[in-house]
């Protein structure tokens, strides 16, 4: 594969405006391929040993880093280790735990009232299929999907901001409401493949393709982008936006997976780290 700077240099023609549905779907896989060069190590970005950690990591990363909730779930999971320990747990404690999360009382609400919906409906156990999560406080879709591929390995298309944003940024769909946007670009790859996309294409909008200023200059899939300078073009300039590992930097995990480490990722600090 070609270096982010050979490929923005030596950028080709964008994608044409009247793509074929054929043309698309090679260029939606070709991108997808070329991401898991890039990110072999790609993984969820929540601490979790568990279903129960994951979906309520999940919940409460809404409107905030990832890195923030991975600083904050070892004191609540060290305190109420399962969904009936939680479901019993004084609200006032619980939030203020939460509280660097940011929303802590909603947030607290939603814990408490999923931990005491699988204590009471499930038998302590989180679900495995979507319409049950989907009935569980606090959770959506999205959610379901994140803890369905990465707790119990069933394919699911984790629509967040970042994939949002670049999928129309790649124009694989112009849609703008979450629910189309998972049937569009589901129908562009097998389904074996789902979790996995989901995982290069957020990986991507947080390292290279930024909301603001993407780091075009750096991109390994320039070529296959139309909206390739958007961001910043120049090799060197773009280098420097670049986020987390890709620039050098420590990930959003404590405790990363071993081959996130042995590609030279870093762990995060925990809360408090000097």
């Amino acid at each position: 594969m070609r270096s982010a700077k050979s490929a923005a240099a030596g950028r080709a023609a964008r994608p044409p405006e009247a793509e074929s549905r054929i043309a698309l779907v090679r260029r939606a896989r070709r991108i997808n391929r070329e991401l898991a060069e890039v990110f072999p190590y790609a993984h969820p970005e929540l601490d979790f040993e568990n279903p129960f950690q994951l979906v309520v990591a999940t919940v409460l990363s809404a409107q905030t880093t990832d890195l923030r909730v991975n600083q904050t779930t070892p004191a609540l999971f060290a305190k109420y280790p399962t969904p009936e320990e939680l479901a019993a747990a004084n609200p006032e404690e619980v939030e203020e735990i939460l509280r660097p999360t940011g929303f802590f009382r909603a947030k607290t609400r939603s814990v408490i009232g999923l931990s005491k919906a699988l204590a009471e409906d499930f038998g302590g156990e989180v679900p495995g299929r979507l319409e049950d999560l989907v009935k569980l406080p606090g959770v959506g879709r999205k959610t379901a999907f994140v803890v369905l591929g990465n707790a119990f390995g069933r394919p699911g298309i984790t629509v967040d901001t970042h994939f949002q944003r670049l999928v129309r940024r790649w124009k694989w769909t112009g849609e703008t409401d979450p629910d189309k946007i998972e049937a569009a670009v589901g129908a562009l790859f097998p389904k074996s493949e789902w979790t996995d996309l989901s995982h290069h294409v957020i990986w991507h909008g947080r390292r290279i393709c930024h909301a603001r200023k993407p780091a075009c200059g750096a991109c390994p899939i320039a070529p296959l982008c139309p909206a390739y300078g958007e961001g910043e073009t120049d090799p060197d300039k773009a280098q420097k936006l670049l986020k987390y590992e890709k620039g050098g930097f420590p990930g959003q995990r404590l405790n990363p997976p071993q081959a996130y480490l042995d590609a030279g990722g870093r762990p995060a600090p925990p809360l408090g780290a000097g």
